[in-house]
């Protein structure tokens, strides 16, 4: 147990490596002075602050003169810890250059600093894989601002989620310290976009065991994969090829029909945008109908669809239709408007 507490440890806290290094090396150079400064007191007899500084001078190559003269011994030692000095001294710098320079100073004060932006997320998502899909996910979540952490274990792909600005939690998204790491306890959903289904099959069901009320959407290469994954916890299963392949079939077929869909999906595009809001517990349109709500009235948004609890999708309601909680209404319309409807 203690043995697998230790490994644990070490993987969470394996960005504090380098320093780690760079701490040994420094504590290797006093363990030489102190080793020189007991050495002399032993062998001359010289007062501990003048072994001390004898050892100093030594190591560093200064070339003073000797404080004291000293015996074949002192002198034997004396090539001793400039044999150690050498070594150890330069390694130490070597170490010290290679850290700075390097930038493993910077990527650790820039862990630090996701840690703790990480400790204060609520309500955010983990995106598990900086693929292309992956990659695209966050550019779209950072421009609707929606917060959310990276979870990546590619050394040289996390230096790009460095660059763009994002939150990172390094390391492999199918352990539960990583997504620990990330804040999975408060998120509020998980998307696992790695790049084999079996790797996405395990952090589905790691994330859905360490956070049973999470929204869980998984990316699926095979469709024998789809089952499996929403069997071990996930929401919803997206098929990019079948995906894709329904968008060319849709622009080859209704060229203008796919205009319209990516005026509405775009964000930035447009100032009109498709929507969803659920009827939470104490919502003031909860058991009230379309009509009575006014929704109707405002032209800036009209409502497509309603999916009921049961999962059942009531398409262009009408106005006697009942809204009860749970439910969610799908509409087009001005964003101004969209955001408004907190009172769902």
């Amino acid at each position: 147990m203690a043995k697998k507490q230790r490994s644990r440890f070490l993987r969470q806290h394996r960005h504090l490596a380098p320093l780690a290094v760079l701490f040994k090396a420094f504590f290797a150079i006093w363990i030489v002075i102190a080793f020189g400064t007991a050495g002399y007191h032993l062998i001359e007899g010289w007062p501990l602050l003048d072994c001390f500084y004898m050892t100093m001078i030594t190591l560093t190559t200064i070339g003073f003169g000797e404080i004291y003269p000293l015996s074949p011994e002192g002198r034997l030692f004396t090539v001793v810890i400039i044999f150690l000095g050498f070594g150890i001294v330069g390694y130490s710098a070597l170490t010290g250059v290679r850290f700075f320079i390097e930038g493993e100073f910077t990527r650790i004060l820039k862990r630090r600093h996701d840690m703790k932006c990480i400790e204060q997320l609520r309500d955010h998502y983990v995106v598990c894989g900086f693929g292309r899909m992956g990659s695209f996910i966050c550019r779209e979540f950072d421009r609707r601002d929606v917060p959310f952490v990276v979870v990546e274990k590619k050394v040289e792909v996390q230096e790009h989620i460095r660059d763009a600005g994002y939150l990172l939690s390094p390391g492999d998204a199918t352990r539960e310290e990583v997504l620990q790491g990330a804040g999975i306890d408060k998120a509020k959903g998980l998307v696992s976009v790695l790049e084999s289904d079996a790797a996405n099959l395990y952090t589905v069901l790691t994330g859905r065991q360490l956070n049973s009320e999470l929204d869980i959407t998984a990316r699926a290469g095979e469709r024998s994969a789809q089952t499996k994954l929403k069997l071990v916890g996930a929401d919803r299963v997206i098929n990019p090829y079948v995906l894709g392949g329904m968008r060319l079939v849709v622009g080859v077929l209704k060229p203008e029909v796919l205009s319209f869909l990516d005026v509405v999906v775009d964000y930035k595009e447009q100032e009109i945008e498709l929507e969803q809001v659920q009827i939470s517990k104490g919502s003031t349109y909860c058991d009230k109908s379309l009509a009575d709500t006014g929704i109707l009235g405002d032209r800036r948004f009209i409502v497509l669809s309603i999916k009921k609890r049961d999962g059942q999708l009531v398409f262009n309601p009408e106005p006697d239709a009942i809204l009860e909680r749970d439910d969610t209404v799908i509409g087009i319309g001005n964003r101004e408007v969209l955001e408004s409807l907190g009172g769902f």
